[in-house]
């Protein structure tokens, strides 16, 4: 079967032909119809090699969608021509905070060797994925795969920040999103959806901000040398009440940290290797600093629920397994608008 892999250290992404896998016990097997790109993986496949921790060959594709077509011994709760969604972040399945459904904290997963698909387990841009258990499905249903698959990730992330932060989007509050990529034109939709907080949405890119203003930010700022000064005059001089930064470098953290107000949430969720120092004289008085990491079992229903109202979309650009290196060249260049999506 066709897969596109990470192969060599230093050498990106190639499509290369693999054995089909099969489903062992407990194990489900998914026929792909659709799997996202994501920044991720660039982090990924960028690291050095002393860094690398995550195997090679390495499949990519943390966003999967498929329908079920092989299950393994012992596999109750899915059905064969069954539709479903992926969820990621795999854990341990019997600490407490898995039997909550937040496998995204699993403090065993690590330790015992259990890791995503496409982070380290084989992922879903190939013909064929194995699921190592039918909790990790969510049933797409009626949903477009393609249209879809992304919010496993880039759904699931920002409304785990965003509704994780809620009680500081009261009516009257601002939001500030920093990056409108993949994730942040999601976070924009999630926001005006679950909440009356004021949206504003910044970046560096005009073409950026103006997918911000379609998806429903209330004002867009071009990330430049006046962009604090400019959202510092949109709150009236108090500054933001939530602040979601999803691109994580040292200049838009230094920013978030910049316009967040008194008593504010600064919810870091990019991986791009800035650090916020907090505590008196560094952050505002009563602000909360925190990264969190994905979503839960329970927040990807209601992301696909979402999805299902119309309240959230993603703009997708498609692609065949043929395009998918140009497709991470594109997206490694800043070139994608909202999200690439691989299509067997």
């Amino acid at each position: 079967m066709k897969a596109v892999q990470y192969r060599e250290i230093g050498k990106g992404p190639e499509v290369v032909e693999i054995d089909e896998p099969h489903a062992g016990p407990g194990e489900v097997r998914l026929k792909v119809t659709a799997a996202g790109l994501c920044h991720s993986d660039w982090f990924v496949m960028d690291l050095p090699e002393e860094q690398y921790t995550y195997g090679l060959p390495l499949t990519l594709g943390h966003e999967g969608a498929g329908i079920v077509d092989e299950l393994g011994e012992g596999v109750e709760g899915v059905t064969i021509g069954g539709a479903y969604a992926i969820y990621g972040p795999w854990g341990c399945g019997r600490c407490h905070a898995c039997a909550e459904g937040a496998e995204n904290y699993c403090p065993y997963a690590a330790e015992m060797g259990i890791t995503p698909p496409g982070l380290g387990s084989p992922g879903a841009m190939a013909e064929y994925v194995i699921v190592d258990d039918p909790r990790h499905l969510a049933p797409l249903d009626d949903l477009d795969p393609v249209a879809t698959v992304s919010l496993t990730d880039a759904g699931l992330t920002p409304y785990h920040a965003i509704v994780s932060a809620k009680e500081k989007l009261y009516p009257g509050a601002t939001a500030v999103v920093i990056g409108v990529g993949g994730l942040g034109h999601v976070g924009v939709q999630i926001l005006r959806a679950v909440s009356q907080a004021t949206v504003i949405a910044v970046d560096l890119g005009e073409d950026k901000l103006a997918l911000a203003r379609e998806v429903g930010a209330h004002h867009t700022v071009t990330s430049d040398e006046h962009a604090a000064e400019r959202i510092r005059e949109l709150t009236n001089g108090l500054g933001a009440t939530a602040v979601f930064d999803f691109v994580g470098v040292q200049p838009t953290i230094d920013l978030a940290r910049a316009v967040a107000g008194i008593d504010s949430f600064i919810h870091i969720v990019g991986i791009g290797g800035g650090i916020m120092p907090t505590g008196f004289f560094s952050t505002p008085m009563g602000a909360a600093v925190r990264a969190p990491y994905w979503g839960t079992r329970g927040e990807l229903i209601e992301v696909l629920d979402l999805a299902r109202s119309g309240a959230v979309g993603v703009h997708v650009e498609r692609y065949d397994f043929d395009g998918a290196v140009e497709a991470y060249a594109k997206l490694h260049r800043g070139q994608v608008r909202g999200r690439a999506v691989v299509v067997p």
